[in-house]
């Protein structure tokens, strides 16, 4: 009888125990996290990495000087403080490398959902894979437009993308002709109205050069070019060439880091003078890219984050001084979209209060996350769940920011939305 009634009393503890294990959830969250950590797009991923980074650290601890609810729940509060653990893959720019490594994170890793990939390209392929093991996949800074048309039930995209940056910029450049924007007189249209572009030959570089195109014949601009060039290309002579002969008003760019330096050193050796010089982000806003100070004050490039920012919005400040702290640096638009990312993983993760796909699927679909608790400048997070762009935010929005010197000292301030600008422009630009 004495048995019995061990066993027995056993048996209780173990019933009682369960239900309470159950209420405490895991003991960790893993999301896998596939950047271009080496490779011409290494400076991002660095930056990408350190971003997500960031966000984890926030959302693990209590961190009191934070003004976001992430930061009072020492982890996911739903899933009983489940901490966020991170494991990095490097795609290296590499549509396929990234794929298999998603089988591999989702197979052997048993990660609950994916984070990345900065390169559409890659994004596309990850996306893909996510889809078809019914994986989560949250993407915060790939921008090519046709990401979110493919109808998938299993990616989100929280970034803005070129369809949006790209009529950001044809606004702007129509402001420059009625005066809107600061510190300069309303611009004669004949002086902009001639455009030239050049576009690495990528899935993001190729969707912003149509974009660009459709935008200029709707606005009423002139194209005169709009080149496709090679991605990492060891020489941009003939491209800077067929631009300058068109005697631009305005240069346009969408190029990754190692080709944005190149372009920049190739216009500078033929003295190329347009008014404009505007870069679609990516390798434009990299402190490699800031490295060269005097020679790119006046540069345009479009973000959704600038460290000026933190002048009209508190909570970017305090995230921004942790990162400067850690790192040395402001954060760029590359870092702020990654620590986005992966806070609306966590934010997901804990409405949806379980790791079940299904159920982080409907927490996805019908999170709203309000502007103040993000450190873009956006009105917040809510995704589309019909028409041509599923699991895209409907909320966001871009910027643009020029380069400037001040004290001695190269940074960007914000130029459009022309309500926000922290900085009279400079134009024309100065040249080369």
């Amino acid at each position: 009888m004495r048995k019995i009634a061990i066993l027995a009393a056993i048996a209780i503890m173990v019933a009682l125990l369960v239900p309470a294990m159950a209420v405490a959830g895991p003991k960790e969250i893993k999301i896998g996290v596939i950047y271009p950590l080496t490779g011409p797009a290494a400076a991002a991923g660095r930056e990408l990495r350190n971003g997500a980074e960031l966000a984890a650290e926030i959302a693990n601890n209590v961190m009191p000087k934070v003004n976001m609810t992430m930061a009072k729940n020492a982890g996911v509060k739903s899933l009983g403080g489940a901490k966020i653990t991170l494991i990095f893959k490097d795609h290296q720019g590499n549509p396929q490398m990234g794929a298999d490594l998603a089988k591999k994170l989702i197979l052997d890793d048993k990660v609950v959902g994916i984070l990345g990939c900065y390169y559409s390209s890659v994004t596309k392929t990850v996306s893909a894979v996510c889809e078809r093991y019914g994986v989560p996949m949250i993407n915060g800074s790939s921008t090519s437009p046709t990401l979110t048309k493919r109808g998938f039930k299993w990616f989100w995209r929280t970034t803005p993308h070129d369809k949006w940056f790209t009529k950001d910029l044809f606004e702007f450049l129509v402001g420059l002709t009625k005066g809107k924007v600061k510190g300069v007189k309303a611009v004669p249209m004949a002086e902009l109205k001639n455009l030239a572009a050049a576009c690495e030959k990528t899935e993001w570089g190729s969707n912003v050069s149509i974009e660009i195109a459709n935008f200029a014949k709707e606005y009423g601009f002139d194209l005169k070019a709009n080149i496709l060039y090679a991605a990492k290309s060891p020489d941009l002579s003939s491209e800077v060439q067929s631009m300058i002969a068109t005697k631009p008003g305005a240069m346009l760019f969408a190029s990754y880091t190692s080709d944005a330096l190149l372009m920049v050193k190739t216009l500078k050796s033929m003295k190329a003078k347009p008014k404009v010089v505007w870069g679609q982000d990516a390798g434009f806003d990299k402190p490699e890219f800031r490295a060269l100070g005097a020679e790119i004050e006046g540069i345009l490039t479009r973000s959704v984050f600038l460290p000026s920012v933190v002048k009209v919005k508190p909570l970017a400040g305090e995230v921004n001084a942790m990162y400067q702290k850690k790192h040395g640096h402001d954060m760029d638009g590359a870092s702020a979209r990654a620590f986005t990312g992966l806070q609306t993983w966590v934010y997901v993760l804990e409405k949806a209060g379980s790791t079940k796909p299904k159920a982080i699927q409907q927490a996805a679909n019908t999170i709203s996350i309000p502007g103040n608790q993000l450190v873009v400048p956006w009105v917040g997070i809510k995704f589309s769940t019909k028409g041509d762009e599923i699991g895209q935010n409907v909320l966001g929005n871009g910027l643009i920011g020029q380069y400037q010197m001040k004290d001695g000292k190269i940074g960007l301030e914000v130029v459009y939305p022309f309500d926000m600008a922290t900085a009279p422009m400079i134009f024309p630009f100065k040249g080369f």
